[in-house]
């Protein structure tokens, strides 16, 4: 315990949250408390890694079968565009489709949008082409919906964590599964996001009044967030609700340790909606610099004319044969990415890291950055990865991040990471409370409900420019 109480409160109270005590006992602490596939295969530990130079004149780095709806999500494949099914409906089928139509809003979703009076003319009718084909177009509608959300892709404001439940999940073999098994209604439950939250949400629902439109507007409009995700988010990750300014380590849907962040300010610098994965923990990491500060706010000239200065604040430059600057800033304290980094690899050079400006953490609304997500406590957090993520011995892990050197620790099991925008949610302390629409983004999710559905396209995420936010200041 020692080895672990030299490096402050913070990180024996994240250790102590773990069952990481005693470094003798750690492997079988772990075990003991985390089912064994949580756990990653042992590898060699890794060595510090000497820190990135700048290169000069290069910029820095089917019939359907029946299926059984699964819990795990498979790698994400391409989106393939499937026709819409066509199949036999019996008339006990079409009737137990039209109780669960008429029943779903519990779940947050509109009945008049599958089209009931008609089904229910349909049924009337008998069995035949005309109740095939209506049934099968209103029940694809509604499985698309309580799978991939109903809000339309232009509505989802830099939403760019693709679901890849429409793969997992395909439409027509859901409609198989559940004509086969004769049961509509279980499929459907069984498309739900399995997250304890959205349960929370839905029962929220079930107990607000009709007459409070406002807020039942807002759990629906949350409700369907759930659903733009993946229905499972896995056994172990990170998430951070944008508008909570938190981020939580979540192991087997229990909250395991929570940080405050800070996110980017709103406008062009605003935190995008993200699904990534952990690739590695960088500790003592360099920061290159990216060229708007090098060259538009004249840093880069500045540090190859003030050696000194340059030197005290960690600047190292290099200069292209073209006349490009290069500037890194060497780990240290001041680094502007502080002391550790999340490498999460995506377009956007979203990520998550330390910094030396702890003093942003203490206010209630914490949108500063220009996008990447500043984390409290974020050593500790780093250490807590490295040990989940590449079995590090604790001790090492410790010794790695007061090094002072840059070290970069591979993960042998990855994490999902999410980034997420809730604005009617659970906070970190169980409770459901309204956040701050900080981004504006709720008003196109609430607008969306009041008008007619849209039909479905391939499209996963929002086709807005991708914009690189990568400086942490």
């Amino acid at each position: 315990m020692a080895s672990i109480k030299r490096f402050g409160p913070a990180v024996v109270s994240a250790f102590t949250a773990l069952g990481l005590t005693a470094q003798p006992v750690l492997a079988q602490k772990i075990k003991a408390e985390m089912p064994e596939d949580i756990l990653p295969q042992a590898q060699r530990t890794p060595q510090p890694a000497s820190p990135p130079n700048p290169v000069p004149n290069a910029a820095p780095q089917g019939s359907p079968t029946p299926i059984t709806i699964p819990t795990a999500i498979p790698p994400m494949v391409q989106p393939v565009v499937v026709p819409e099914p066509v199949m036999s409906w019996s008339l006990a089928d079409a009737k137990a489709l039209l109780s669960t139509i008429e029943y779903i809003g519990k779940e947050g979703l509109v009945p008049a949008d599958y089209q009931p009076a008609a089904l229910k003319a349909a049924i009337a009718k008998g069995e035949g082409d005309a109740l095939d084909a209506l049934a099968s177009r209103v029940f694809g509608w509604l499985i698309e919906d309580l799978r991939d959300g109903r809000t339309p892709m232009d509505a989802r404001v830099q939403w760019f964590a693709v679901d890849p439940d429409q793969d997992v999940m395909p439409t027509a073999q859901v409609m198989a599964q559940a004509l086969s098994e004769h049961d509509v209604a279980g499929v459907v439950d069984r498309l739900a996001p399995t997250n304890p939250d959205y349960a929370a949400l839905k029962a929220e629902l079930a107990a607000t009044p009709m007459a409070s439109k406002t807020r039942r507007a807002l759990i629906q409009a949350n409700m369907d967030r759930w659903r733009w995700l993946a229905r499972d988010l896995g056994d172990v990750y990170l998430m951070t609700n944008v508008p909570e300014f938190q981020l939580r380590l979540v192991v087997k849907n229990k909250i395991i340790r929570t940080y405050r962040t800070v996110v980017g300010k709103p406008g062009r610098t605003a935190t995008p909606q993200l699904a990534e994965t952990v690739s590695a923990v960088v500790f003592n990491p360099t920061w290159t610099v990216p060229q708007s500060i090098v060259k538009g706010e004249g840093l880069g000239a500045k540090v190859l004319a003030n050696p000194a200065w340059a030197k005290t604040a960690g600047y190292k430059a290099t200069k292209g044969t073209d006349g490009t600057i290069y500037v890194v800033q060497q780990p240290g304290p001041g680094n502007a990415l502080g002391l550790m980094k999340i490498d999460m690899p995506n377009p956007h050079a979203i990520y998550l890291h330390d910094t030396p400006s702890k003093e942003y953490f203490n206010a209630d609304v914490r949108a500063f950055s220009h996008g990447c997500i500043r984390t409290e406590r974020a050593v500790e957090l780093g250490m807590t990865m490295a040990i989940l993520g590449a079995r590090m011995p604790s001790a090492e892990a410790a010794d790695i991040s007061r090094s002072g050197e840059y070290t970069k620790v591979e993960m042998t099991r990855t994490f999902p990471v999410y980034i997420a925008y809730f604005t009617y949610a659970r906070s970190i302390d169980g409770q459901l409370k309204a956040f701050g629409d900080i981004y504006g983004r709720d008003q196109p999710v609430l607008a969306s409900f009041t008008a007619p559905r849209q039909l479905k396209t391939t499209q996963r995420a929002s086709d807005e420019a991708i914009i690189q936010l990568d400086n942490p200041l």
